[in-house]
């Protein structure tokens, strides 16, 4: 039974006698807590109709509502609001309806496919807290969408080509001695390894400064003195400075007060092409290239990164060598992780495959117009037209930025899976202006599709110690996080007695599910547009909103239906009809089991698993009154020991695919 279906064509019906008009959009959505009722009708916009006011209005249906319909057993108003109080009847029978519905939560095929893209890592750390939110966000978001009726594709894209793994190269060569991760003694795992010689890198760059400084070789570079102010003050509002491209965009209030005399000077060297940055046509990149231009007469550290990168696309084959060989050592740490993070792929991407497709594209649009070249050879895009900037897309010794291999990446996917009706970016929050010029070169560029790409942003993860920084190795790992929280998970329900009756082995099965279910339904329980901060020992708990809270609630139940079969209660053929009231509780459970195929659709609509996070605890939170308040066993009448056992296991199914939908095994035993 669709009570929302049946509902809604009551009161059209409704409103047409009593009004003499058909109206086809009604405003139904659940009762506020405070009153009594499941079903709440907006009657503001029928006062045109029915010429009166709101409440009268309200009134009227209510009471033709009572005496033509079996679904309403009472209503009350409150000013414009007619709150329906639905027959025990109704309740028994979406029970029954729900009971004999395997699929329920499943909603039908809706021919449309559509593209995930999530964790999209760099090849030169391993996976952080940051990722742990992006994957969980994105796979969830996926699967969300397969229950929403979608075909879907998960993807991610590698960007294993760039400065960043130039980086990691040239660390490993000058001070790896031929390390790998079978001889390694500290860091084993491949894609730990290669993030240890990208943080060695910075390290040994600064110190290499610092030395050159010290021995008055050079003057302090700007690029040095800029890094260190926005880590010292990350909420500045100054400037943007794009080291990898070498540009300096001039922001809004710009000033220099609170600066150490040092870098005033350098800044005021800097800013006497000041106007030059203000205008339109920038030319930063050469300003910063000049001001930098004695690293690259001594070959710092990172010039040697830089020209291997340049040795890189050139397809020098000692770098390409060392290039698949570091790469293929971060490839099996990801797995390893993926795995055990529980989330999977459809198809993988490379930026290395990819940013060819974006240069020959790049160029086509010069060729066009769409694009231009400055002076030194660079590639740009204008988009002062379109509110925003201007934005490099080839360096002007030919190389790559992101964008280029983001716009080949773009439409490669459409290539290959032309019926998809979009693709979903699952990409934190300070990339949402990437994404605005993205979408907005993809149009220019002729391609129509832009327009159903979706930049699915998400806030960043905060942590009680501070903001991560991968190049100074200060990150939460994403491993060891899984592996702290999987212990704390068994010392937790060790102390509480839940594993006294579990064998070795489902102790061994149970500890790694609740950690990671706790890891996961806490970052996953937060709006993604939020901002969060991660608390380890509150998402372990056994009580509140936590996964692990849920979990125990299913296990309860599989105890209750364990119980059931060993009493002979019979679930194959239930008589619904023998049960003609429900208690107030138990109508409770039915009401938030009603509410599940909507919450998939609400879910998938606005790309949110906090949608079935809250909707999975109430449910949970739900059961648990119904359990305390009504002793199942103790029920001497058989239809409704029956009736009761029958909600209970489809609490049980609701919390399980729920759970799925998030990612999150739920536990047999407990």
């Amino acid at each position: 039974m669709n009570i929302d279906q049946t509902l809604r064509e009551q009161i059209q019906k409704a409103v047409s006698v009593l009004f003499g008009q058909q109206v086809d959009a009604l405003q139904i959505q659940p009762t506020n807590q405070e009153f009594e009722g499941s079903h709440t009708l907006v009657c503001f916009p029928l006062t045109k109709i029915s010429r009166k006011g709101p409440e009268e209005t309200a009134k009227l249906i209510g009471e033709y509502l009572v005496s033509n319909s079996s679904t309403v057993q009472r209503f009350n108003v409150v000013k414009g609001f007619l709150n329906l109080v639905l027959s025990d009847k109704v309740w028994i029978e979406t029970l029954k309806s729900i009971f004999a519905n395997p699929s329920y939560g499943q909603l039908p095929a809706n021919g449309q496919e559509i593209m995930v893209e999530y964790s999209s890592p760099n090849t030169n750390k391993p996976l952080h807290l940051g990722h742990l939110r992006n994957n969980f966000l994105g796979w969830s978001v996926a699967e969300i969408l397969k229950a929403a009726g979608f075909r879907v594709h998960k993807v991610q894209i590698i960007n294993d080509r760039g400065i960043h793994i130039c980086k990691s190269m040239v660390a490993w060569q000058y001070f790896g001695n031929g390390e790998t991760p079978s001889t390694s003694i500290d860091t084993p795992k491949g894609d730990h390894l290669v993030g240890k010689y990208y943080v060695k890198f910075e390290t040994e760059f600064r110190n290499e400064v610092k030395r050159l400084i010290n021995a008055r070789e050079i003057e302090l570079p700007f690029e040095f003195y800029l890094n260190r102010f926005f880590e010292d003050n990350p909420s500045a509002d100054i400037f943007i400075f794009d080291f990898e491209i070498g540009q300096i965009t001039l922001k809004r209030g710009g000033n220099v007060l609170g600066f150490t005399s040092q870098l005033k000077e350098n800044l005021v060297k800097l800013f006497e092409d000041v106007p030059k940055l203000a205008q339109a046509n920038r030319r930063g990149a050469n300003i910063v290239l000049q001001w930098l231009e004695p690293l690259y007469h001594i070959e710092t550290l990172l010039v040697k990164a830089q020209r291997m990168l340049q040795k890189w696309e050139q397809k020098d084959p000692a770098v390409m060598e060392l290039w698949k060989t570091m790469n293929s050592w971060v490839y099996a740490g990801f797995e390893e992780t993926y795995k055990s993070m529980g989330v999977d792929f459809d198809k993988l991407y490379y930026e290395s495959d990819t940013y060819l497709l974006g240069k020959e594209e790049v160029l086509k649009g010069v060729d066009s117009g769409v694009f231009f070249r400055k002076e030194d050879g660079s590639v740009w895009v204008d988009l002062t037209g379109d509110g925003l900037d201007q934005k490099v897309l080839l360096r002007s010794d030919g190389t790559s930025v992101y964008m280029t291999q983001d716009i080949g990446t773009a439409i490669l996917r459409f290539r290959d899976f032309p019926n998809i009706s979009g693709q979903i970016y699952t990409v934190g929050n300070e990339q949402e202006y990437h994404f605005k010029v993205l979408f907005l070169i993809l149009g220019k560029l002729g391609f129509d599709w832009a327009k159903r790409c979706y930049h699915l942003s998400y806030g960043m993860v905060d942590l009680p110690t501070g903001k991560m920084k991968s190049r100074e190795g200060t990150v939460v790992d994403a491993d060891d996080l899984i592996a702290e929280i999987t212990s704390e998970a068994e010392k937790l329900t060790r102390a509480l007695g839940k594993v006294d009756e579990l064998s070795p082995d489902e102790a061994k099965a149970l500890f790694p599910m609740l950690g990671l279910g706790a890891l996961k339904f806490f970052l996953l329980k937060v709006d993604p547009k939020k901002r969060m901060l991660f608390d380890p020992n509150e998402s372990v708990q056994l009580q509140g909103f936590t996964g692990p809270f849920i979990q125990y609630t299913h296990a309860r139940i599989r105890s209750i239906l364990r119980k059931a079969e060993s009493l002979g209660v019979d679930l194959i053929e239930i008589d619904f009809a023998g049960v003609t009231t429900l208690e107030t509780a138990e109508v409770e459970v039915v009401k938030v089991l009603n509410q599940f195929e909507n919450k998939v659709r609400e879910a998938a609509k606005d790309y949110s698993p906090a949608v079935i996070a809250n909707f999975v605890y109430d449910l949970a939170k739900t059961y648990n009154q119904f359990y305390q308040n009504i002793p199942i066993f103790n029920e001497s009448d058989a239809n409704k020991l029956q009736v009761r056992v029958a909600l209970s296991k489809v609490v049980a199914d609701a919390i399980r695919k729920a759970m799925h939908l998030l990612g999150i095994q739920v536990p047999e035993r407990m």
